[in-house]
């Protein structure tokens, strides 16, 4: 990448690859629509690719962010997973739009937009996260929908699941602690985020921002569950901040703690139990986006 934000000239561009299963070849080999671009199937240690192009959904970017974040560059998002939830929040809405913001970062473009990466510490363990994690009845929700074919997997097949779990679950006792409270109540889901939506367009942490150094936390206590039937329509848009039951505040780390232990969804992966503490590396994580969009 050149210093000023653009790519590095095409005659040197090596460019890391990652898919989705699900994914086909002819799909990736559009964006190598010059002979300059090189396509790494394999990168030896001694050296680091340029960029890297992630087709998938927020799965596939979680299970390969490990790797970006220690090449330290630039990563563009093809949305071809379920939901696409980061992609969608960086406003790569769709295959084409991705492609012309690879043109625009191949052709010198500063298109290139460093954003914060969320991180959780479990135990001596880091897991860098782009999105939102997740513990409670949406945790219980996101396993649910994983389990499902992958010919069903749809975002109204998470609402199914989430409607599901709802039945299901019951709430838990969950501690959570920043600079700035601490509180342990009854609760059915909490939700941290760095993006504002996820589960295919819910927007959980609406006001989440994704370049202000700040996490977005939501925490459901103790509600009805007929009253959460009714409210899903307004929990799609955010409007769930506004009922009694739901906190919503904002911290740049958060310590949660449960009983009994629960499991953490990041980026609809499962990634690791509670007690955890998250946080945010500041503009730890450089995305290409539409030129318009910088």
């Amino acid at each position: 990448m050149s210093p000023e934000g653009g790519c590095a000239p095409l005659s040197s561009m090596r460019v890391a690859v990652f898919s989705a299963p699900t994914v086909s070849a002819r799909i990736i080999k559009q964006f190598k629509y010059s002979d300059e671009i090189e396509f790494l199937s394999q990168i030896k240690s001694s050296e680091s690719p340029h960029s890297a192009l992630i087709f998938g959904g927020d799965g596939t970017v979680h299970r390969y962010l490990p790797q970006v974040c220690s090449w330290k560059i630039p990563m563009l998002v093809v949305p071809k997973g379920t939901g696409n939830d980061f992609a969608h929040s960086l406003g790569i809405k769709s295959e084409k739009v991705a492609f012309r913001a690879w043109q625009q970062f191949c052709s010198g473009a500063k298109n290139v937009r460093e954003i914060d990466l969320g991180l959780i510490r479990n135990g001596t363990e880091e897991i860098p996260f782009c999105c939102v994690v997740g513990a409670g009845m949406d945790a219980d929700a996101n396993a649910r929908a994983n389990r499902m074919p992958s010919w069903v997997r749809s975002p109204v097949a998470y609402l199914f699941a989430a409607v599901q779990s709802l039945l299901a679950f019951r709430p838990v006792d969950i501690e959570v602690t920043t600079d700035a409270r601490h509180q342990k109540r009854q609760s059915l889901l909490i939700a941290v985020g760095n993006a504002h939506r996820y589960g295919g367009g819910i927007k959980i942490a609406p006001r989440a921002v994704l370049d202000d150094g700040l996490l977005d936390v939501c925490l459901v206590g103790r509600i009805s569950k007929l009253k959460v039937l009714f409210c899903l329509p307004i929990i799609y848009f955010g409007g769930h901040t506004r009922l009694k039951e739901v906190e919503y505040f904002q911290a740049s780390k958060v310590r949660i703690e449960s009983n009994p232990a629960l499991e953490l969804y990041a980026d609809g992966e499962p990634a690791c139990r509670t007690p955890v503490e998250i946080s945010l590396i500041p503009r730890g994580l450089q995305v290409i986006v539409p030129l318009e969009r910088c």
